[in-house]
């Protein structure tokens, strides 16, 4: 049987800390936001015309198992490579550790 060409997965690791991850992703300033400025239409036509300006973007949460330095590295590059692109979009990360006793 040939041998598979997909990466090999890490074993379980069971006492290895875990942290919830948020991955913030947003059109760059220069580029054009369609759906932002519909939505931002929409509230207008509703009376409210107090919003200046309105950008829709994206929120996406994991959890992680490992040491803190190794998730945030990998963290950085799912985010770069697989959750955003960085051609028109901006990310930004946010790690907490959850603690032992947490579901």
């Amino acid at each position: 049987m040939p041998e598979s060409t997909l990466p090999a997965r890490t074993p379980a690791l069971t006492d290895a800390r875990r942290f919830d991850a948020v991955v913030h992703v947003m059109l760059r300033r220069a580029i054009l936001d369609p759906q932002g400025r519909a939505v931002q239409a929409t509230l207008e036509r509703l009376g409210h015309d107090n919003v200046e300006t309105l950008r829709v973007g994206k929120r996406i949460e994991l959890r992680l198992r490992g040491e803190r330095a190794e998730v945030e590295a990998q963290l950085e590059r799912i985010a770069a490579t697989v959750l955003s692109n960085p051609v028109m979009e901006e990310v930004r990360t946010e790690l907490h550790e959850v603690p032992p006793d947490a579901v």
